[in-house]
């Protein structure tokens, strides 16, 4: 069994690797621009001057999360005066032929191209036959295109290094973002900013020449590709966009809840549904069984959402019944409650989404279970087990039973990542901030980091789970070996 397990290990990681990269392409290739939000508002003309804040935190949030950059390689040290003049061009339209959707573009890809632009911004400042308003642009693009990434400044528990590195680059971006000026401006204003420019590349044009070894590491690492598998080999889940809470964190955060609420409703849906399995199996196509399957057939066949609806308006909101809690894992006032309190707090609340959550799986189950075991019943060695004079009771548990169990086994596949995963409808509906509603408000927001990193762990459970599925098939069937 060693070496079976092995060998299901290693298989394991090439499949969690392509679950990875399809992750990785729905999340950066899905309509939609994730923390776009944070760029609307004041600030979207075409004066760079009056980005205003929120067009700078959006672009401080592209630079941490790597999505100011390409996707699977990096061309962008190769980037001149002439490429820079065009995106300046389109987006001041002087000939006001530039179609509204170019004109947003070439923001997004001066932005984007960050302080690689410097130097065609740099040159197009200094040309003097270049326009007044060109120049102006270009003065004002570079008091963001040359601010330098603060990569710490997000990061909690800053060493003493870090920290003053987090200082000094703030200082130094600080510095440069009053270096602007506007095509009316007075001549001695405008050549006292180009000389503060031409001092500050002067001493910082060494970050811009590339040797053919930084040519290669910027062509092949600096990309969002890249980003993606080394955050993804250090476990490094990066920071939510939404509060800058690392996201990793706040998984964990809402584990209690989903854990609680998902396991609960297991433990009811296979302590309910495997002895009705066997109940019906024995009682085949008798008035009783047909009136279970019909009972279990009309619950699978009723949507959650509209089961939890139903139960909420009918048994907590007075319409006619308030026995539950509307909403939530626990009551506010759990602070001055003893232990035993606590628990049946938490368990009056969770009653009602356990039941919306395993209703319909506890009929599915009950179902697999029956087949299961009809398939069995039958066989030789449950004839002779019969012959023997056993009880029925014997024949059928100990016998039958055991054999006929492979199908609800299989299913134990989806128990880890249900566990993570949570019921987002049940969660939703009933206000219980678990991974389910933690799920859904992250793609609401998208917040990548945050539906990335559910995902991941969602798939590498899966595996896990129809690993221990396929290992526990032994303990109930002598005749399985992995030998």
């Amino acid at each position: 069994m060693l070496n079976y397990v092995i060998k299901r290990v290693l298989l394991m990681v090439p499949t969690f690797a392509a679950i990875s990269l399809v992750i990785f392409v729905v999340l950066n290739f899905a309509p939609g621009t994730p923390g776009a939000q944070m760029a609307t508002g004041e600030g979207g003309g075409q004066d760079a001057s009056t980005a205003g804040e929120q067009r700078e935190s959006y672009r401080i949030f592209k630079e941490q999360f790597n999505l100011d950059k390409p996707v699977l390689y990096n061309t962008r040290y190769n980037l001149g005066k002439d490429e820079i003049r065009a995106e300046l061009s389109a987006i001041l339209n002087e000939s006001g032929d530039v179609p509204a959707g170019r004109r947003i573009e070439a923001q997004e890809n001066i932005e984007n191209w960050g302080r690689y632009a410097v130097p065609g911004l740099i040159a197009v400042l200094t040309d003097l036959d270049a326009t007044a308003h060109l120049r102006a642009l270009a003065s004002q693009r570079l008091t963001f295109n040359g601010q330098r990434q603060n990569k710490n400044v997000y990061k909690k528990n800053l060493s003493d290094d870090e920290r003053s590195e987090v200082k000094a680059i703030s200082k130094a971006n600080s510095e440069i973002r009053g270096w602007s000026f506007q095509a009316d401006s007075p001549p001695e204003e405008i050549d006292s900013i180009m000389a503060e420019w031409s001092q500050w590349y002067g001493t910082n044009a060494g970050d811009w020449a590339y040797s053919a070894s930084d040519k290669a590491q910027i062509f092949l690492f600096d990309t969002r590709f890249a980003k993606y598998w080394n955050n993804l080999a250090r476990l490094n889940f990066g920071v939510s966009h939404v509060d800058k809470r690392p996201v990793l964190q706040k998984v964990i955060s809402k584990l209690k809840y989903s854990i609680t609420l998902s396991f609960s409703s297991v433990l009811l849906i296979y302590a309910i549904s495997l002895p009705l399995g066997i109940w019906s199996s024995i009682r085949q196509n008798t008035l009783a069984d047909r009136v279970v399957t019909t009972v279990l057939f009309m619950l699978y066949s009723l949507p959650s959402f509209f089961v939890a609806v139903f139960m909420l308006n009918l048994l907590t909101r007075g319409t006619p019944l308030q026995i539950f809690p509307t909403s939530g894992f626990e009551s506010l006032d759990t602070s001055q409650m003893t232990l035993l309190e606590y628990l049946k707090d938490v368990g009056w609340h969770i009653i009602l989404p356990i039941f919306c959550g395993s209703y319909a799986a506890l009929a599915a189950l009950s179902r697999y279970a029956r087949s299961g075991l009809l398939d069995v019943i039958r066989s030789d060695y449950v004839r002779t087990a019969r012959a023997k004079g056993l009880p029925e009771s014997v024949v059928i548990l100990k016998h039958a039973a055991r054999n006929g169990m492979i199908p609800i086994l299989t299913l134990l596949a989806s128990l880890l990542p249900t566990l993570i995963g949570g019921s987002v409808v049940i969660e939703v509906v009933f206000g219980i901030p678990g991974m389910g509603s933690f799920l859904f408000e992250s793609i609401n927001l998208r917040d990548y980091n945050a539906v990335m990193a559910v995902l991941l762990i969602s798939s590498a459970l899966t595996l896990i789970g129809m690993l221990i599925s396929d290992l526990s098939y032994a303990l109930v069937d002598p005749r399985i070996t992995f030998e």
